[in-house]
């Protein structure tokens, strides 16, 4: 069984595309409008809105009544025909971003087995950042009674050269969806890949240890062949699902749909792929006092272009961090912003766009941190050598360029 492979997708059939398909569920948490522009404009329409939980509404309090809608939803999407099942294939995809360029990538499935999301980590499949495990149990109850599955994950290969995503040639493919996206956020189409064989076996050549190893120079590091670039706890809570299903029946569990989760590879050398920095806005506390703690713990120095960038009350200053214990910047503030939280209060959003993270810290009592991007380069050594990164370290492009809910699969 290959790490990745061909899949039964489900697509949506004789809907309005552009009201199907919706935003990643973790996008504008901060910002209500959004998910309140988004549910008018569904309106009674088949939609993704209707099979997903945007985050922004999971402390609301009507959570359970919430996942039972998604259940019946599915249900009643597939018993009306508003979905249908391909035979076994893959996706190919090309996202044109809010910029104009071109993100390319392929939809399957992944074997779980493959993938943990622990630190230290060495299997084939790897989060690039810190996994925020108690994130996982409020995922887990609206996945576990699911018929179908709608993923916003994506996976990263190392493909310098060019010769497997790229590669692909869609004049000989079946043009399955071609349509704009809500909130001008760009265009998608996808096209019916059915011989599959040799982008398969070009992707499992990225797993053979020998040339792995070469071109890392690192050994007994394991096989990093897929790293998680987007929806990570997404595809921890699909892994915690299938560990909880093979602690009740064994490995009868490893015949079952619930084995596997779908998701979009894209290549890290793609040339619209830009890592974006993820902002930090702290909610709630005394700004002095916070920046003061900042400057207990580390030594900061005033610089045109710092390390980051500290917001608050409509004014901005850069530092370069002159002490750091943590090899990314980011690191250093979430150390802070966690020990400031624990012993004063407050609260802490990730924040996609800088502009967004400004808006939010001109309240009084609100604190951004503007953060700088790493090197995409970097990715893939550094996840080998050093682990997941600090959660929330990079994003791949703005909140409007992520994956939309779109294609899925069933689970049960």
């Amino acid at each position: 069984m290959p790490v990745f492979d061909k899949a039964k997708i489900i697509l949506p059939k004789n809907c309005d595309m552009e009201k199907w398909s919706v935003v990643a569920c973790d996008q504008y948490t901060s910002e209500p409008q959004y998910w309140e522009d988004v549910e008018n404009f569904v309106g009674s329409c088949p939609s993704t809105y209707n099979l997903v939980f945007p985050e922004i509404y999971l402390n609301d309090g009507n959570a359970d009544e919430r996942i039972e809608n998604i259940n019946k939803k599915m249900v009643e999407y597939m018993e009306n025909g508003n979905v249908y099942q391909t035979e076994p294939c893959l996706i190919y995809v090309e996202r044109t971003l809010a910029n104009g360029s071109v993100r390319k990538g392929i939809v399957g499935v992944v074997d779980l087995e493959e993938y943990d999301f622990n630190i230290g980590s060495q299997s084939k499949i790897r989060a690039t950042e810190g996994t925020v495990l108690e994130r996982i149990p409020p995922r887990v109850k609206i996945r576990r009674g699911a018929e179908l599955e709608f993923p916003h994950v994506m996976l990263l290969i190392d493909d310098d050269k060019k010769e497997i995503i790229e590669k692909i040639d869609k004049a000989y493919l079946e043009p399955v969806y071609n349509f704009s996206l809500m909130k001008n956020s760009g265009r998608i189409k996808g096209y019916k890949i059915t011989d599959t064989e040799n982008i398969i076996e070009k992707l499992e050549k990225l797993g053979e240890k020998s040339a792995f190893e070469k071109k890392y120079s690192v050994s007994g590091k394991g096989v990093l062949q897929y790293a998680v670039g987007d929806g990570n706890h997404s595809l921890a809570t699909a892994k915690t699902c299938y560990e909880n299903e093979k602690e009740k029946i064994g490995d009868k569990a490893k015949n079952l749909p619930i084995r596997y989760a779908l998701v979009e590879i894209v290549n890290l050398h793609d040339e619209s792929l830009v890592f974006e920095p993820i902002h930090r806005v702290v909610f709630d506390v005394d700004e002095d006092n916070f920046l003061n703690e900042l400057k207990k713990k580390y030594q900061l120095e005033e610089a045109q272009k710092g390390d980051f960038t500290f917001v608050s009350n409509g004014k901005k200053k850069s530092y370069v961090i002159k002490n750091p214990d943590f090899n990314l910047t980011v690191g250093c503030i979430q150390s802070v912003i966690d020990e400031y939280i624990k012993n004063f209060g407050g609260s802490a959003d990730y924040i996609h766009g800088a502009s967004v993270a400004e808006k939010l810290a001109e309240k009084k009592g609100n604190v951004g941190i503007l953060l700088n991007a790493m090197q995409k380069s970097d990715l893939f050594k550094t996840v080998i050598l050093d682990g997941a990164l600090p959660r929330k370290t990079f994003s791949m492009g703005e909140a409007c360029d992520k994956r939309f809910y779109l294609e899925g699969r069933k689970i049960r």
